[in-house]
């Protein structure tokens, strides 16, 4: 699955969650956008990140839109 946050997003829409599978998401577009996992500081989107099923994380907004690729796992 692909999702694209355009720069305008409503930060509503970047609150803490978390999700009922582990997903892998690679981070195809960003330009200062960050993700933050609980209890962690935020770290620059780049590359791929691991998100384990059941943990709170969010992204924090950069410039310009933010597309990822997301991948859910069977783990």
């Amino acid at each position: 699955k692909f999702r694209t946050f355009k720069s305008n997003v409503d930060t509503d829409e970047l609150k803490w969650h978390f999700d009922k599978q582990d997903r892998e998401v690679t981070i195809l577009e960003s330009n200062g956008w960050e993700f933050q996992m609980d209890n962690e500081l935020p770290k620059k989107l780049e590359g791929k990140i691991f998100v384990p099923k059941e943990t709170y994380h969010r992204v924090i907004k950069g410039n310009g839109n933010l597309v990822v690729r997301i991948t859910k796992l069977n783990i």
